[in-house]
C-alpha cells in the first residue's frame, strides 16, 4: 500500500512492515525516529543488505528464533534492493509475531520488484520521499533561527540553504555549526557564515570578490581557472559582493566622521576579523565613495542580467569580475 510521509502521522500504525525509498535520506531518518520508532518495538536491530544477502537463512532463522525468546523486536535494514524481495516475501509469508522491518532504499524505478510488492501488498506500506525544494528548506532554516531567537537575514537563510546543496542532513549540519558558533550571541551575519560553512572550491569565493576589490588580476585568474563554478556559485559570488561593498560603503561614511581608517574598521560592527582587516583597509583605499555606490548599482544590474540568462550567467559575471580589475580608479 502506497503512503505519503506526511500521512503517517495522522494514521495509527498498524502495519509492521515498511519499505522507505527515496534521495531525501534526511527526511526517511527523521521519519524512522520521530514518526515510526515511537510507535514501534523498542528492541531494534539494524542490519545492512549485504550482511543479510551472505546467509539468508541464519538472517531468518535468527528472526524466528528470537521472537520466542524476546518481546516485541524491529529490524532496521539498510541500502535494500531488489535483491532482499524473496527473503522479505518468506518471512511475511511465515507471519512472525512480533516483528516489524523497515526497509531503506535509495530511489527505485516503478519496474522495481521489492518496490511493487510493498505497493501491492495490503500489509504492507511503501512511503517515497522525494528531495526537498529550496522552500521547504528555507522553512526549515526559518523556524530553526526562530526556535532559538537568533537574528538573521532572509538572504542569509538562502544562502545557507543554497549551500545545503538541497540535503536537509546538510543543512541540519550547517545549521548545528551555526547554532554552536552563535551561543551568546543575538545575530549572525554573512561574514561568519561564509567562514562557518562548508565551501566545495579550492579557494573561497569571498577569497575571489576581495581579490577583485583590491584588482589582484594575477590571483583571480588563477581562482578562475582552479574552480569550476555553476551558476548558483556565480550568483552567490555577486551576493558577496554585494555584502562587502555595503560594508565599505559604512566604513567610508565612518571614516569621514573619525577621520581615520584604522578607527573606522575597528568599531566597524559586526567586527571584522583581524586577519581580514589589511585587505579590507586595501580596499577602502582603492575606492571612493562615489564609486563604491555606483559599483553595486552596477552589480545588482549584472545580479539581474545573470539570473535572466542562466546559461551564459557565468560569462557575464567572469566578465563583470575582469571589467572591475581592468577599471582604474582615482580614489577621493
Amino acid at each position: 500500500m502506497i503512503l505519503k510521509f506526511y500521512e503517517l502521522n495522522k494514521k495509527k500504525i498498524n502495519n509492521s512492515f515498511f519499505l522507505l525509498y527515496g534521495k531525501n535520506k534526511g527526511l526517511i531518518e527523521e521519519t524512522i525516529n520521530n514518526v515510526l520508532k515511537p510507535q514501534l518495538p523498542k528492541n531494534i536491530y539494524n542490519y545492512e543488505e549485504v550482511e543479510i544477502l551472505k546467509d539468508p537463512e541464519n538472517f531468518i532463522d535468527s528472526i524466528i528464533s528470537r521472537s520466542f525468546f524476546e518481546d516485541e523486536k524491529l529490524v532496521i535494514i539498510s541500502r535494500a534492493s531488489d535483491k532482499i524481495c524473496k527473503i522479505i516475501e518468506e518471512i511475511i509469508d511465515k507471519k512472525i509475531n512480533n516483528i516489524s522491518i523497515i526497509l531503506k532504499c535509495n530511489l527505485l524505478e516503478k519496474k522495481s520488484k521489492l518496490r511493487n510488492f510493498f505497493e501491492k501488498n495490503k500489509n504492507t506500506l511503501c512511503i517515497p520521499f522525494y528531495e526537498d525544494d529550496a522552500q521547504t528548506l528555507g522553512l526549515i532554516a526559518q523556524n530553526f533561527f526562530r526556535e532559538r531567537k537568533i537574528s538573521i537575514s532572509r538572504e542569509n537563510i538562502n544562502l545557507i540553504v543554497e549551500r545545503s546543496s538541497g540535503d536537509r542532513i546538510n543543512l541540519n549540519n550547517e545549521l548545528n555549526k551555526i547554532e554552536f558558533f552563535s551561543k551568546n550571541k543575538k545575530n549572525i551575519n554573512l561574514d561568519q557564515i561564509l567562514k562557518l560553512t562548508n565551501l566545495t572550491e579550492n579557494y573561497s569565493i569571498s577569497e575571489l570578490v576581495d581579490n577583485s576589490l583590491i584588482k589582484n588580476k594575477k590571483k583571480i585568474i588563477t581562482i578562475l581557472n582552479e574552480n569550476n563554478f555553476t551558476h548558483e556559485d556565480g550568483i552567490l559570488i555577486l551576493r558577496i559582493f554585494l555584502f562587502k561593498l555595503k560594508r565599505l560603503l559604512k566604513i567610508k561614511s565612518e571614516i569621514k566622521t573619525l577621520k581615520n581608517i584604522d578607527n573606522a574598521i575597528s568599531s566597524f560592527r559586526p567586527p571584522i576579523f583581524w586577519k581580514d582587516k589589511n585587505i579590507v583597509k586595501q580596499q577602502i583605499e582603492f575606492w571612493s565613495y562615489e564609486q563604491i555606490k555606483n559599483l553595486i548599482i552596477k552589480t545588482n544590474d549584472i545580479e539581474y542580467q545573470a539570473k535572466k540568462n542562466p546559461l551564459i550567467s557565468l560569462f557575464i559575471i567572469t566578465n563583470f569580475i575582469m571589467e572591475q580589475v581592468s577599471n582604474s580608479n582615482n580614489v577621493t
